[in-house]
This record gives C-alpha cells, sequence and structure tokens, in this order.
C-alpha cells in the first residue's frame, strides 16, 4: 500500500518486504509458539502429524483474528488509502490463479518442511530459507496473484474492503499446495507417516523442537 501511493519499492522492493517481515517473525516467535502465522502450513503439518490436530482450530482463530485485526489497522491508518487495502485480487483467469497459488504454496511448504521437520537440515537458518522462499514466491507471483500463500492474508483485506473477487481461490490453493508441498519433502525423505508431537511440541524446528513458519 505504502508502494502504490509513495512508490519507490516495485515488485522486488515489496517481494523483500514479504519475505523480511515472514523471516523476522519466525526468527522472533518461533520458539514461542512454532510462528504459525498461516492456516494453510498449520494445516499441512496436522496433516502430515507434525502438529497436534486438537490445536489446529485455535491458531487458525488466531491467524484468521489477527489478518483482520492488521486489515483494519491499515483502514485506520489509511483513510485515503486504496479501496482494497491490499487485497490479493488475481490479474489472470482463476483457474489459472489457481494453479499459480497451489505452486507457490507448494514451494513454501517444501522448504519449511525441510527445514522445520529434518534434523539433517540447519535449524538456525530456517528463518532464512523460510523467508527467502516466501521472497522468490512474491517476486514471480505476486504481479499475477498477489501471491498469498496464505488464506488468512487474503481474508483480512478481503473482509475490511469487502473486496471478494475470486477469493475461493486464496484458501483452495494454499491449502492444497500446503499439503502437496508436505507431503512432497515427505515421499522424498521416505517417511510418509510419523507420530503426532506432544501437545506442548508445537511445531519442529530442526527435529527437536519449535519453529515454524509464515507467510
Amino acid at each position: 500500500m505504502a508502494d502504490e501511493r509513495f512508490g519507490g519499492l516495485g515488485p522486488v522492493g515489496v517481494a523483500l518486504v514479504f519475505g523480511l517481515v515472514v523471516m523476522a517473525m519466525v526468527f522472533a516467535t518461533g520458539h514461542l509458539s512454532g510462528a504459525h502465522l498461516n492456516p494453510a502450513v498449520t494445516v499441512a503439518f496436522a496433516l502430515t502429524r507434525h502438529f497436534p490436530a486438537r490445536d489446529v482450530g485455535a491458531y487458525v482463530l488466531a491467524q484468521v483474528l489477527g489478518a483482520a485485526a492488521a486489515a483494519l489497522c491499515l483502514l485506520a491508518v489509511w483513510p485515503g488509502a486504496p479501496a482494497d487495502l491490499g487485497a490479493t485480487v488475481p490479474s489472470i483467469g482463476a483457474a489459472g490463479a489457481l494453479l499459480y497459488e497451489t505452486l507457490l504454496t507448494a514451494i513454501l511448504m517444501f522448504v519449511i518442511t525441510a527445514v522445520a521437520t529434518d534434523v539433517r537440515a540447519v535449524g538456525s537458518g530456517a528463518a532464512l530459507a523460510i523467508g527467502g522462499a516466501v521472497a522468490l514466491d512474491a517476486l514471480f507471483g505476486g504481479p499475477v496473484t498477489g501471491a498469498s500463500m496464505n488464506p488468512a492474508r487474503s481474508l483480512g483485506p478481503a473482509a475490511a474492503a469487502g473486496e471478494w473477487t475470486s477469493f475461493w481461490v486464496y484458501v483452495a490453493g494454499p491449502i492444497v499446495g500446503a499439503a502437496l508441498g508436505a507431503l512432497a519433502y515427505q515421499l522424498i525423505r521416505g517417511e510418509m507417516a510419523r507420530p503426532a508431537p506432544e501437545a506442548d511440541e508445537k511445531l519442529p524446528l530442526d527435529g527437536r523442537r519449535s519453529i515454524g513458519l509464515p507467510s
């Protein structure tokens, strides 16, 4: 929104902002909650038994409420801002946008699963890898779909601005893509199933303890 009003960032700058925000939040909150900022990621981890299914509802509710609160803050701070408040609206047909969001999220989730669940990955670099994946996806997906990869990220602005154009794409695409990305890594790793973590182990970062993701 700032770039649309003042300029200076451009697509590359916006993509870097996306990635840097996610990287910072993973570093800052990974040890607290697993840094789940994305309902699709939470659902995918539950599906692959890396996250307790009983906690999914609470996490998704927090993610949705956080996104809505952020959009309302933008509405309050930027009274003359673009009417859509940064809502994700595809610049191509819905079918193509669905494929894009599915693939973008699959790439992101593949990276997250690799650095957050495999003891062979370098745990300290997880936030860098996840933020880098978000920035990369945003570089080539941003002009096409907005590179949401996150149902909550799309829901907040849509609800605040009343912009629901092809909103279903940003729910179905990320959820399906995250599931595919997580399952793909497990298939390559040769581990299609593993015991669910204990209730106090939210999201393994390096196979031992927590971190998580994004957005």
